[in-house]
C-alpha cells in the first residue's frame, strides 16, 4: 500500500471515526484504525463491535492495500505534523508516514484481525433526510435522555417512521422529548413503517458527524441500521425491546398556560440555579394580575434570589417546583422567540413547546413539595 494525501483531509477523517474505536483488552485490534487505499480513495474505519464508522477521502493511490494502526497514536501524529502533503507506505504490518523533512513508522497489527464491517441484509428500502433537520431532531430529542443501567430501553432514541413523518423520541422517565420531521424534509422509497430503538451513543455520534448540507440515507434490517452520506457511513446495532408508550402522559389541558420570552426565562433560570446548586430546585410563581411570573430559588447556607418576567398568562396556579437544569434543557431546544409552558396541579407533568411550531414538545415532571 502506498498513497499521498492532504493532512487536513486525513485529520478530518480520523476525527470523524475515532470515537467508534473500542476499549476491549481481549481484542486489542479494536483500538486500531483500518486504513484502505484503492482507486483514488482512502477509507478509514473504526469499530467497537456495537457501531462502526467509515469515512472516505480522496488521495493519490500509488499502490492499493490495507493497514491497521493504533488510532490514538495515529491521530496525535497527524495532529502535530505541520506539512500539508503526507506520504504513506505500508511496510509489512507497519505504516510509514513521511514528509519532506520528517519520517515515522507506526507499528500495526495484521489486517485480518480487524473485524469485518457488517452489512444490512435484504433491504432495498431507504429514507433520505436532510442533514440539518436530522441533526436538530436528534439533539432536540436526546436532551431528555440519560444513560441507565437498570432500563436498557432508556439508553436509546426512538425512530418512528410512518408514511406521514419521522418522529424522534427519548426519555429518562423524568422527562420526555419528541421531534417530528415532516414529509417535506424526507424522501422514502420501498420503506415500510417502522419503530426502532437506536442506542444513545449512536445518536450522539450521528449528530456529531453529519453535516447540515448533507443528505442522510437510512436503511435497516431486523438487528441493525445504516446511515450513509456522500463520504461516510455509520452502522449500528439496534436495541431490542419496546419504547415506553408515552402518548398517555403528554398533557393537553392545563391549570395555567404561560407564554414568555425564551431568552428572558433562560437567563432567570440560570440565575436561580446559582442559589439552587445543592437541591437543583427553582420555584415558578404566577401573577396573572400583574401579567408576570416569578422565578426564585433559596438555600439556607447561600441565600435567595428572585426574577420577575413579563408573561402572557391564562389560568392560575400558586407555584410549581422544577429541577432547574431539566427545565432549562427543554427551553433551550425551543427555537422560537417565545416559549409556551403548560402547567398542572400536584405532580402532573408540564409541557414546554414553541409557540408557533407544532413539531416539538418537551414533557417534564415537577418536584413534589416537601
Amino acid at each position: 500500500m502506498k498513497f499521498i494525501a492532504i493532512r487536513s483531509n486525513i485529520k478530518d477523517a480520523v476525527s470523524i471515526v475515532e470515537k467508534a474505536a473500542g476499549e476491549n483488552t481481549n481484542l486489542p485490534i479494536l483500538k486500531n484504525l483500518l486504513i484502505e487505499a484503492e482507486e483514488g480513495n482512502i477509507t478509514f474505519t473504526a469499530t467497537n463491535l456495537e457501531i462502526a464508522i467509515i469515512y472516505k477521502v480522496s488521495g493519490k493511490v500509488i499502490e492499493n492495500g490495507k493497514v491497521t494502526v493504533p488510532i490514538g497514536l495515529f491521530s496525535s501524529l497527524i495532529g502535530n505534523i505541520t506539512s500539508d502533503r503526507l506520504n504513506f507506505e505500508k511496510k509489512e504490518n507497519d505504516l510509514q508516514v513521511a514528509t519532506d523533512n520528517y519520517s515515522a513508522v507506526i507499528k500495526g497489527l495484521p489486517v485480518d484481525d480487524f473485524p469485518i464491517t457488517p452489512k444490512i441484509k435484504g433491504s432495498e428500502g431507504y429514507v433520505d433526510i436532510k442533514g440539518a433537520f436530522f441533526k436538530e431532531a436528534i439533539q432536540q430529542a436526546t436532551v431528555a435522555a440519560q444513560f441507565s443501567d437498570l432500563r436498557p430501553e432508556l439508553n436509546s432514541i426512538l425512530f418512528d417512521f410512518t408514511i406521514d413523518d419521522l418522529k424522534f423520541a427519548a426519555t429518562d422517565s423524568f422527562r420526555l422529548a419528541e421531534k417530528t420531521i415532516s414529509t417535506s424534509a424526507i424522501t422514502a422509497k420501498n420503506m415500510e413503517p417502522f419503530k426502532v430503538l437506536v442506542p444513545l451513543k449512536t445518536a450522539y455520534e450521528l449528530a456529531r458527524i453529519v453535516k447540515d448540507e448533507e443528505t442522510v440515507r437510512m436503511t435497516k434490517d431486523e438487528n441493525q441500521a445504516l446511515w450513509k452520506t456522500e463520504k461516510g457511513e455509520l452502522i449500528s446495532r439496534l436495541i431490542e425491546g419496546g419504547f415506553p408508550d408515552y402518548s398517555a402522559i403528554v398533557p393537553h389541558q392545563f391549570s395555567a398556560e404561560v407564554i414568555v420570552n425564551r431568552e428572558d426565562i433562560l437567563s432567570a433560570i440560570k440565575l436561580a440555579g446559582v442559589f439552587g446548586q445543592k437541591n437543583s430546585e427553582i420555584k415558578i410563581k404566577l401573577h396573572p394580575g400583574k401579567k408576570a411570573i416569578e422565578i426564585s430559588s433559596a438555600d439556607q447556607a447561600l441565600g435567595e434570589n428572585a426574577s420577575t418576567l413579563a408573561a402572557k398568562i391564562k389560568g392560575d396556579l400558586s407555584e410549581v417546583i422544577f429541577n432547574w437544569r431539566y427545565l432549562s434543557d427543554g427551553i433551550k431546544m425551543v427555537k422560537t422567540e417565545d416559549v409556551f409552558i403548560g402547567l398542572q396541579e400536584e405532580a402532573n407533568p408540564a409541557l414546554v413547546k414553541p409557540t408557533v411550531d407544532g413539531s416539538y414538545f418537551y414533557v417534564l415532571k415537577p418536584i413534589l413539595k416537601s
